[in-house]
Protein backbone atom coordinates (compact mmCIF):
# COMPACT_ATOMS: atom_id res chain seq x y z
CA UNK A 1 0.00 0.00 0.00
CA UNK A 2 1.40 3.17 -1.11
CA UNK A 3 2.12 5.35 1.93
CA UNK A 4 0.63 8.75 2.37
CA UNK A 5 2.65 11.59 2.19
CA UNK A 6 2.81 15.28 2.92
CA UNK A 7 0.26 17.60 1.16
CA UNK A 8 2.85 19.68 -0.66
CA UNK A 9 4.55 17.18 -2.04
CA UNK A 10 1.09 15.25 -2.97
CA UNK A 11 0.33 18.38 -5.35
CA UNK A 12 3.88 18.14 -7.05
CA UNK A 13 3.36 14.17 -7.39
CA UNK A 14 0.25 14.58 -8.68
CA UNK A 15 1.83 17.37 -11.35
CA UNK A 16 3.44 14.04 -12.54
CA UNK A 17 6.69 14.97 -10.72
CA UNK A 18 8.40 11.75 -8.88
CA UNK A 19 8.17 11.56 -5.41
CA UNK A 20 11.69 11.13 -4.58
CA UNK A 21 12.50 14.60 -6.70
CA UNK A 22 9.76 16.14 -4.68
CA UNK A 23 10.94 15.15 -1.61
CA UNK A 24 14.10 16.34 -2.95
CA UNK A 25 13.30 19.71 -3.31
CA UNK A 26 11.83 19.80 0.37
CA UNK A 27 15.63 18.99 1.63
CA UNK A 28 16.65 21.88 -0.56
CA UNK A 29 14.16 24.15 0.98
CA UNK A 30 14.79 22.85 4.35
CA UNK A 31 18.45 23.55 3.98
CA UNK A 32 17.64 27.16 2.36
CA UNK A 33 15.94 27.91 5.36
CA UNK A 34 18.38 26.75 7.69
CA UNK A 35 20.92 29.12 6.22
CA UNK A 36 18.94 31.94 5.90
CA UNK A 37 17.89 31.68 9.72
CA UNK A 38 21.49 31.09 10.80
CA UNK A 39 22.64 33.89 8.36
CA UNK A 40 20.14 36.34 10.41
CA UNK A 41 20.88 35.54 13.40
CA UNK A 42 25.10 35.51 13.65
CA UNK A 43 26.19 36.15 17.36
CA UNK A 44 29.71 35.85 18.78
CA UNK A 45 28.24 33.50 20.99
CA UNK A 46 26.47 30.77 19.19
CA UNK A 47 22.62 29.78 19.69
CA UNK A 48 19.52 28.00 18.48
CA UNK A 49 20.21 27.28 14.50
CA UNK A 50 23.37 29.35 14.31
CA UNK A 51 24.64 26.43 17.14
CA UNK A 52 23.32 24.14 15.13
CA UNK A 53 24.69 24.99 11.87
CA UNK A 54 28.11 25.50 13.30
CA UNK A 55 28.35 22.31 15.23
CA UNK A 56 27.76 20.89 11.47
CA UNK A 57 30.21 22.77 9.95
CA UNK A 58 32.79 21.72 12.46
CA UNK A 59 32.00 18.17 11.83
CA UNK A 60 32.56 18.28 8.18
CA UNK A 61 35.35 20.64 8.28
CA UNK A 62 37.48 17.80 10.81
CA UNK A 63 36.92 15.21 8.34
CA UNK A 64 37.95 17.20 5.24
CA UNK A 65 41.00 18.34 7.37
CA UNK A 66 42.21 14.83 8.87
CA UNK A 67 41.66 13.11 5.41
CA UNK A 68 43.11 15.85 2.87
CA UNK A 69 45.58 17.83 5.45
CA UNK A 70 45.28 21.60 4.97
CA UNK A 71 43.63 21.86 2.09
CA UNK A 72 40.65 20.39 3.58
CA UNK A 73 39.19 24.26 4.31
CA UNK A 74 39.38 24.81 0.59
CA UNK A 75 36.97 21.46 -0.16
CA UNK A 76 34.71 22.47 2.60
CA UNK A 77 31.60 24.16 0.71
CA UNK A 78 31.90 20.83 -1.53
CA UNK A 79 32.05 18.54 1.09
CA UNK A 80 29.59 19.99 3.37
CA UNK A 81 27.25 21.23 0.97
CA UNK A 82 26.85 17.00 0.10
CA UNK A 83 26.87 15.95 3.49
CA UNK A 84 24.12 18.40 4.50
CA UNK A 85 21.76 17.21 1.48
CA UNK A 86 22.53 13.81 2.51
CA UNK A 87 21.78 13.83 5.83
CA UNK A 88 18.40 15.84 5.50
CA UNK A 89 17.33 13.57 2.76
CA UNK A 90 17.99 10.46 4.88
CA UNK A 91 15.88 11.99 8.18
CA UNK A 92 13.19 12.55 5.60
CA UNK A 93 12.80 8.58 5.66
CA UNK A 94 11.75 9.02 9.50
CA UNK A 95 8.98 11.60 9.41
CA UNK A 96 5.23 10.18 9.05
CA UNK A 97 4.13 10.34 5.28
CA UNK A 98 8.25 10.98 4.32
CA UNK A 99 10.30 9.77 1.91
CA UNK A 100 14.05 9.30 1.82
CA UNK A 101 15.43 10.51 -1.59
CA UNK A 102 18.63 8.89 -0.90
CA UNK A 103 16.10 4.84 -1.40
CA UNK A 104 16.10 6.10 -5.05
CA UNK A 105 19.05 5.37 -6.84
CA UNK A 106 19.02 8.09 -9.45
CA UNK A 107 19.57 10.64 -6.18
CA UNK A 108 22.64 8.73 -5.28
CA UNK A 109 23.78 9.16 -9.05
CA UNK A 110 23.01 12.35 -8.96
CA UNK A 111 25.06 12.62 -5.97
CA UNK A 112 28.29 10.47 -6.63
CA UNK A 113 28.97 11.89 -10.21
CA UNK A 114 29.71 15.28 -8.91
CA UNK A 115 32.17 13.56 -6.88
CA UNK A 116 33.74 11.89 -9.68
CA UNK A 117 34.25 14.81 -11.92
CA UNK A 118 35.38 17.10 -8.76
CA UNK A 119 38.08 14.35 -8.34
CA UNK A 120 39.88 14.70 -11.59
CA UNK A 121 39.20 17.87 -11.84
CA UNK A 122 41.11 18.96 -8.89
CA UNK A 123 43.69 16.34 -9.24
CA UNK A 124 44.25 17.81 -13.00
CA UNK A 125 44.32 21.55 -11.43
CA UNK A 126 46.89 20.55 -9.03
CA UNK A 127 49.27 18.23 -10.74
CA UNK A 128 48.40 19.02 -14.36
CA UNK A 129 50.13 16.41 -16.78
CA UNK A 130 51.32 14.85 -14.03
CA UNK A 131 48.24 13.57 -12.62
CA UNK A 132 48.84 10.79 -14.84
CA UNK A 133 51.15 9.18 -12.54
CA UNK A 134 48.55 8.39 -10.18
CA UNK A 135 47.22 5.71 -12.72
CA UNK A 136 50.65 4.13 -13.54
CA UNK A 137 51.85 2.95 -10.05
CA UNK A 138 55.14 3.24 -8.10
CA UNK A 139 57.32 1.77 -10.78
CA UNK A 140 57.69 4.79 -14.03
CA UNK A 141 60.09 3.31 -16.06
CA UNK A 142 60.86 2.04 -19.85
CA UNK A 143 61.25 -1.83 -18.58
CA UNK A 144 58.44 -1.21 -16.47
CA UNK A 145 55.94 0.04 -19.51
CA UNK A 146 53.45 -3.36 -19.69
CA UNK A 147 53.36 -2.90 -15.67
CA UNK A 148 52.58 0.39 -16.00
CA UNK A 149 49.86 -0.27 -18.34
CA UNK A 150 48.55 -3.05 -16.77
CA UNK A 151 48.20 -0.54 -13.41
CA UNK A 152 46.50 2.23 -15.53
CA UNK A 153 43.52 -0.14 -16.22
CA UNK A 154 43.56 -1.43 -13.28
CA UNK A 155 43.09 2.33 -11.65
CA UNK A 156 41.05 3.61 -14.33
CA UNK A 157 38.26 0.63 -13.54
CA UNK A 158 38.74 1.28 -10.18
CA UNK A 159 37.98 4.87 -10.60
CA UNK A 160 35.22 4.13 -12.81
CA UNK A 161 33.42 2.47 -10.79
CA UNK A 162 33.50 4.77 -7.45
CA UNK A 163 29.91 6.14 -8.88
CA UNK A 164 28.59 2.93 -8.58
CA UNK A 165 30.04 1.98 -5.67
CA UNK A 166 28.68 5.61 -3.60
CA UNK A 167 25.73 5.18 -5.01
CA UNK A 168 24.27 1.66 -4.48
CA UNK A 169 26.05 1.79 -0.84
CA UNK A 170 23.97 5.05 -0.25
CA UNK A 171 20.73 3.21 -1.74
CA UNK A 172 21.58 -0.44 -0.02
CA UNK A 173 21.86 1.11 3.39
CA UNK A 174 18.50 3.47 3.13
CA UNK A 175 16.11 0.69 1.33
CA UNK A 176 17.47 -1.59 4.41
CA UNK A 177 17.26 0.74 7.11
CA UNK A 178 13.21 1.36 6.06
CA UNK A 179 12.72 -2.04 5.71
CA UNK A 180 14.17 -2.93 8.91
CA UNK A 181 12.13 0.12 10.60
CA UNK A 182 8.95 -1.20 9.32
CA UNK A 183 9.50 -4.68 10.46
CA UNK A 184 9.99 -3.38 13.58
CA UNK A 185 7.15 -1.31 13.53
CA UNK A 186 4.97 -4.02 12.62
CA UNK A 187 6.24 -6.52 15.01
CA UNK A 188 5.78 -4.21 18.19
CA UNK A 189 4.19 -1.01 17.16
CA UNK A 190 3.60 0.52 20.65
CA UNK A 191 7.04 -1.18 22.57
CA UNK A 192 9.72 0.40 20.51
CA UNK A 193 8.91 3.16 18.34
CA UNK A 194 11.46 5.10 20.11
CA UNK A 195 14.30 3.09 19.97
CA UNK A 196 13.10 2.59 16.24
CA UNK A 197 13.08 6.56 15.54
CA UNK A 198 16.55 6.38 17.45
CA UNK A 199 18.23 3.40 15.30
CA UNK A 200 16.95 5.57 12.22
CA UNK A 201 18.70 8.54 12.77
CA UNK A 202 21.86 7.14 13.89
CA UNK A 203 22.14 5.06 10.70
CA UNK A 204 20.97 8.49 8.53
CA UNK A 205 23.91 10.08 10.35
CA UNK A 206 26.11 7.45 9.77
CA UNK A 207 25.35 6.84 6.16
CA UNK A 208 26.12 10.56 5.52
CA UNK A 209 29.41 10.86 7.26
CA UNK A 210 30.46 7.52 4.96
CA UNK A 211 29.89 9.09 1.82
CA UNK A 212 31.55 12.75 3.08
CA UNK A 213 34.21 10.07 4.28
CA UNK A 214 35.36 8.40 1.17
CA UNK A 215 34.10 11.90 -1.29
CA UNK A 216 37.15 13.29 0.86
CA UNK A 217 39.60 10.25 0.98
CA UNK A 218 38.94 10.48 -2.96
CA UNK A 219 39.90 13.91 -3.55
CA UNK A 220 42.89 13.00 -1.16
CA UNK A 221 44.12 10.63 -2.95
CA UNK A 222 43.74 13.38 -6.37
CA UNK A 223 45.73 16.43 -4.81
CA UNK A 224 48.54 14.70 -3.09
CA UNK A 225 51.72 13.81 -4.89
CA UNK A 226 51.93 10.71 -6.09
CA UNK A 227 54.42 8.35 -5.11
Amino acid sequence: MHSPIIFPVNILVNMGIPEFVAFSWVAVLIIIVLAVLAKSSLKMVPSGVQNLVEVIIEFFLDIAESTIGHQGRHFLPFIATIGIYILVCNLLGLLPGGDAPTSNLNTNVALALPVFFATHIYGIKAHKFAYIKHFVGPIRSLPAIPLMILMFIIELIGHLARPLTLSVRLFGNMVAKHKIILIFLLLAPWVVPTAILCLGVLVSVIQAYVFVLLTSLYLAGAVEEAH
